[in-house]
């Protein structure tokens, strides 16, 4: 496991929180690439508080990581309700190409020729 102090526990928290915050503003605007990216830097800082060993934190800064823990939970809601209309969307597109491909592949066999 990895040892981080209570300070540095509080600041991945508020990293997290700051990465939620342009996810959400990423998501809002279509911007889906920076999206991703901003997941991938957000997912690597919840790796590493995973890896932490638990800290006592002082009675403020436990105050302080529930605030955080209550925004980056809201940003994730706000996230999802501008993501899952074009997840969906992906899904229509996905599903269409597939159907295409197998017409495709019943319809375009050359066995007169």
């Amino acid at each position: 496991m990895n040892t981080m102090s209570n300070t540095e526990i509080l600041a991945a928290f508020q990293a997290i929180s700051n990465f939620t915050g342009e996810m959400k503003e990423a998501a809002r605007i279509g911007e889906w690439d920076r999206l991703t990216v901003l997941e991938r830097c957000c997912a690597g800082v919840v790796a590493q508080l995973k890896a932490a060993q638990p800290v006592r934190l002082t009675a403020d800064m436990q105050r302080r990581k529930i605030e955080l823990i209550h925004k980056i939970l809201a940003d994730d809601s706000e996230i999802r309700i501008y993501a899952e209309p074009w997840m969906k969307q992906v899904q229509t597109l996905l599903g269409n190409a597939g159907m295409a491909r197998r017409v495709h592949q019943a319809y375009d066999k050359n066995d007169c020729r």
